[in-house]
C-alpha cells in the first residue's frame, strides 16, 4: 500500500496530481489517496481569484476602450460596475463547482478520501488534520500563493487593494497610486483607467516594463499606457515609505533617478506579485527548508525526497498551465520512487500571455528570447516586424506593436516567439506547436488563407528564411498548388 495525501486538493496542481496518481495506480501494489482542503467555498486561486476572473472584467472595459478609439462610433458607452462583478461571479461560480465535483467524484474511488480541513506539519511527513494524525508515504503540497507585500516602511499603517479587491471592487476612487507593474499591473491598470476612471500614477523601477525582452516591448508598453489610457508611469521610480494623508489617502515617498517625489492619492494598489503559501503549514517542524532551489526539477524537495511540492507553492513558475503539467510529473515521479525508479526532471516550454492593454494589445511569449537563445551560444537569427507594416491591422484600428521570432542559424529550427500586438494571444498556439515541435521555419506555409491577423506570422516566417538565405526552400503559394494537384 502506497499512502499519497495531497494538501490543497481543490487547486490545479492537486487536481491533477490526484487525477494522475489515479490514472497509474495500477502501477502500485495499491494506492491510498488522501485529498486535504480548507478552501471555502474551495475551487482554486485561478479560478476564483486569478485569470479566470481577470479575464471577465478586462473585456467589458476592452468593450469601452475600443469603442472609444473607433471614430466611426458616436458616444462611449460606460461599464456597470455592479453588472460586471456579478456576471464575473456568477461564471467563476459555475467554474468553482465544477471543480469541487470534480473534486468530490475522485474521492468516490476506492481508498480515495478527502478532508475539508486544515492540514499542518508536526513531523517529517507527519500531518495534523483535525485532531487526526496522518503518517503517509508520500506528502503533495500544492496551497497556491498569496500577495507577496513588500517590506516597506508604513505600509502595515495604510489600507491597500490587492488584485483581488480590484476583481470585486464595484466602486471606484478617483486617483490611485499603484506598486508593481509585472503581470498583475499589467493587466488591471488600464481596467482601472478605463472602468473606474481613476487617475493613476504606476511606479516603475527599470526603465520600462517586460525589462527581459527587447526594450521595444517595454517602450511600446510605455506609449500605450501613456497615451491611449492616461497613466502617469514614473521610471527609474523606487518606493520609500508610506503614510496617511489626513482626508483618509494615502501618501507615498519615492525616489526617482535621485530625487524624491511625494505623491498622493485617495487608494493604494498593491500588485507586487505573488510568493509560496506555505504560512502556517508547520513547515519549521520539518526538515524542509524553503528558498531558492529547495525543489528539484522533479518537483521533490531537496530536503525529503518523499516530498513534492508542485504549482505556485514552489515558485518555480507560477502560470496555470505549469501548475497542471508540474501536478502530472509529480505523479508520474511518486509512482515511479515508490516502483523504485529514476525519477524524470520535468522542463517546460515557456508559454506566457498578458492581457495587457486589456485584451487588445496582449503580450505573448513562446520558447526562447533573444537574450536566453544568446546565453546557450546557439548561434540565431532575430527577425521583428511591426504590426503597422500590415495593413489588417490598420483596418481593425490597432497598428501599434510588434512580434520577434527567434530561429537556429545552422538548422532553421523555429526557437521562440514574442508578440506584443492585437490577437497576439490567439496566435500563441500556433507559435508554441511550432517550437515545441522543433520544426524547421522552411518548412512552414508562408500564405495566409486570408487577410487576417496572422499575417505578421507569415511576414516573420518569410524574412527568417531570406536571412537563411534559403528562400526557394520555403513553402510559398506555387508549391501549394503543386501539393494540392
Amino acid at each position: 500500500m502506497v499512502h499519497v495525501a495531497i494538501i490543497g486538493a481543490y487547486g490545479s496542481a492537486g487536481v491533477a496530481v490526484a487525477d494522475g496518481l489515479l490514472e497509474r495506480a495500477e502501477e502500485l501494489s495499491e494506492l491510498e489517496l488522501t485529498l486535504i482542503d480548507d478552501g471555502d467555498p474551495g475551487g482554486g486561486l485561478c479560478i476564483l481569484r486569478g485569470c479566470m476572473p481577470s479575464k471577465e472584467v478586462l473585456s467589458a472595459a476592452d468593450h469601452r476602450f475600443r469603442a472609444r478609439h473607433d471614430d466611426r462610433l458616436e458616444g462611449v458607452p460606460e461599464v456597470d460596475p455592479e453588472a460586471v462583478v456579478a456576471r464575473k461571479d456568477e461564471h467563476i461560480s459555475g467554474f468553482a463547482e465544477h471543480r469541487r465535483e470534480h473534486v468530490h467524484e475522485l474521492a468516490d474511488h476506492e481508498n480515495v478520501e478527502f478532508l475539508r480541513e486544515t492540514a499542518r506539519f508536526v513531523d517529517d511527513r507527519v500531518l495534523a488534520v483535525d485532531g487526526r494524525r496522518l503518517e503517509p508515504d508520500y506528502v503533495v503540497v500544492a496551497t497556491g500563493s498569496t500577495l507577496n507585500v513588500p517590506d516597506l516602511p508604513g505600509i502595515d499603517d495604510v489600507e491597500f487593494m490587492g488584485s483581488a479587491d480590484v476583481l470585486d471592487a464595484t466602486s471606484f476612487p478617483d486617483s490611485g497610486i499603484v506598486m508593481g507593474f509585472g503581470y498583475v499591473g499589467l493587466e488591471l491598470a488600464p481596467y482601472l483607467s478605463e472602468a473606474g476612471d481613476v487617475d493613476l500614477t504606476v511606479i516603475e523601477h527599470d526603465d520600462h516594463p517586460l525589462d527581459e525582452f527587447e526594450s521595444e516591448y517595454g517602450e511600446t508598453i510605455l506609449e500605450l499606457y501613456r497615451e491611449e489610457f492616461g497613466i502617469e508611469v514614473l521610471t527609474n521610480a523606487d518606493e520609500r515609505r508610506l503614510e496617511w494623508t489626513d482626508d483618509g489617502g494615502v501618501r507615498l515617498y519615492a525616489d526617482q533617478e535621485g530625487e524624491e517625489r511625494i505623491l498622493e492619492a485617495d487608494q493604494l494598489y498593491c500588485f507586487t506579485g505573488r510568493r509560496p503559501n506555505l504560512d502556517g503549514l508547520g513547515l519549521e517542524e520539518t526538515r524542509l527548508e524553503p528558498g531558492e532551489g529547495w525543489i528539484e526539477s522533479t518537483m521533490q524537495a531537496a530536503d525529503d525526497d518523499r516530498v513534492f511540492v508542485v504549482g505556485d507553492a514552489n515558485g518555480r513558475e507560477p502560470i496555470l498551465h505549469v501548475a497542471k503539467e508540474q501536478g502530472f510529473a509529480a505523479a508520474q515521479n511518486i509512482v515511479s520512487h515508490a516502483r523504485e525508479e529514476e525519477c524524470e526532471p520535468y522542463a517546460n516550454v515557456p508559454h506566457h500571455v498578458i492581457f495587457s492593454g486589456l485584451g487588445t494589445y496582449p503580450f505573448t511569449r513562446i520558447g526562447h528570447t533573444p537574450e536566453t537563445a544568446a546565453e546557450t551560444e546557439m548561434e540565431t537569427i532575430v527577425v521583428t516586424r511591426e504590426a503597422s507594416d500590415d495593413g489588417v491591422f490598420k483596418t481593425k484600428g490597432h497598428s501599434e506593436g510588434q512580434a520577434t521570432i527567434i530561429v537556429d542559424a545552422e538548422g532553421g529550427t523555429v526557437l521562440g516567439f514574442q508578440g506584443l500586438h492585437l490577437h497576439a494571444d490567439v496566435m500563441a498556439k500556433t507559435m508554441q506547436v511550432l517550437v515545441e515541435m522543433k520544426v524547421d521555419v522552411r518548412e512552414v506555409p508562408k500564405r495566409a488563407y486570408h487577410p487576417t491577423t496572422p499575417e505578421i506570422l507569415d511576414g516573420l516566417l518569410r524574412e527568417a528564411c531570406e536571412e537563411l538565405g534559403d528562400e526557394q526552400d520555403c513553402v510559398d503559394d506555387t508549391d501549394a498548388r503543386d501539393l494540392a494537384l
